[in-house]
């Protein structure tokens, strides 16, 4: 799948990966061929992938403060699902926050959560073979395991 047809297909979300919103892209990635099932996996896994940066991860959530009243900050989950919140918001939201780090900040909040964007391949899979979804992707992209994106992680 080109990062053109990816990106149109992200557009059905109207820049919310509400659960209404990622099973209507399920629905219309399921009447696709399987390969392009997969190939939107593989996009999808390398766009949070490439999001996977300290300077991202490290930012505090947006709308809470600890009880001291200092950042709070994001959790593992809560920074894959900020991440993909800011796939969901489509290319060029995606695109803006590599060069200007206060764009990605808003997704932190708890207002936005794109947790229901990762169960989309797996749902659109099921949905046109019958068939559990049993696959990984090229890119893994739980938090932290971009290497180049949180360089003092390396082994």
């Amino acid at each position: 799948m080109t990062w053109a047809d990816f990106w149109a297909l992200m557009a059905t979300l109207n820049g919310e990966a509400t659960h209404a919103n990622c099973r209507r892209l399920a629905e219309e990635l399921s009447r696709r061929s399987v390969p392009d099932i997969i190939g939107f996996a593989e996009r999808h896994a390398e766009a949070l992938h490439r999001l996977d940066q300290e300077k991202f991860g490290t930012l505090p959530v947006a709308d809470m403060t600890a009880r001291d009243g200092s950042p709070f900050p994001q959790s593992a989950d809560g920074f894959l699902y900020a991440r993909c919140a800011v796939v969901a918001a489509g290319q060029a939201v995606w695109e803006s926050v590599f060069s200007d780090v206060d764009k990605f900040a808003p997704y932190t909040s708890t207002e936005y959560d794109g947790e229901w964007l990762l169960y989309v391949p797996e749902e659109a899979y099921e949905l046109a073979t019958g068939e559990e979804w049993d696959r990984s992707t090229r890119y893994c992209f739980e938090s932290y395991s971009n290497r180049d994106g949180w360089p003092h992680l390396r082994d």
